[in-house]
């Protein structure tokens, strides 16, 4: 089955071909390549994906709920949740110029791939705080890890979801425990302080 045929199958199962935005639970496919699939060209992309805090019934034991992400120019926004740490991820994220958001579990352990492409790399205040030390950036990939791939020219900022408060980061708490708490810095990175402006 080609990836077109893929696609369309999975737009006319979900309702997702004209509105590729909310929350979805992404749930274990057996014999498919990817357990949640969404390839849309040209309209925005703002999802939440929910990863299954139980393993299926047919689920091999080692199997990481796998998702594949793809646009041409639209932004894509996406939100990893995940409630328990042993639902371990694999995320790629294709597009040609898109800007790219992406929020990652504050439990994230594991490697991010692909980077070099992008125009720029930010990383916020919440994702240096409480992921940074957990994430080997352009490694290679441990199957038992969490793993992100984002191939894009666009910019690419990564934020945290907060696994405590089922949220994302509180960018005024996590800025003060970096200005006054914190001594970790990101990587060849320069701080972007726009966010603070943003309502």
């Amino acid at each position: 089955m080609s990836a077109s045929e893929h696609s369309l199958m999975f737009y006319e199962k979900q309702g997702l071909i004209d509105l590729p935005t909310g929350t979805h639970r992404v749930k274990y496919l057996a014999n498919e390549d990817w357990d949640f699939y969404v390839d849309i060209a040209h309209k925005p992309i703002d999802l939440s994906l929910v990863l299954p805090h139980f393993r299926a019934r047919n689920q091999p034991i080692e199997h990481r709920i796998s998702m594949y992400i793809a646009n041409d120019s639209a932004p894509i926004k996406l939100k990893v949740c995940r409630s328990v740490y042993r639902s371990k991820f694999e995320l790629q994220v294709r597009a040609s110029t898109s800007d790219v958001t992406i929020w990652l579990p504050s439990d994230f352990k594991g490697v991010i791939q692909g980077q070099k492409s992008a125009k720029s790399v930010k990383f916020s205040d919440g994702f240096v705080n409480r992921i940074m030390a957990n994430v080997r950036l352009n490694d290679n990939a441990v199957y038992d890890e969490d793993e992100v791939v984002v191939a894009t020219r666009g910019n690419v900022t990564f934020r945290m979801w907060d696994v405590n408060t089922n949220a994302p980061e509180c960018v005024q708490k996590e800025t003060f425990k970096r200005l006054f708490g914190c001594s970790r810095k990101a990587p060849e990175t320069s701080h972007d302080w726009d966010f603070l402006l943003e309502a």
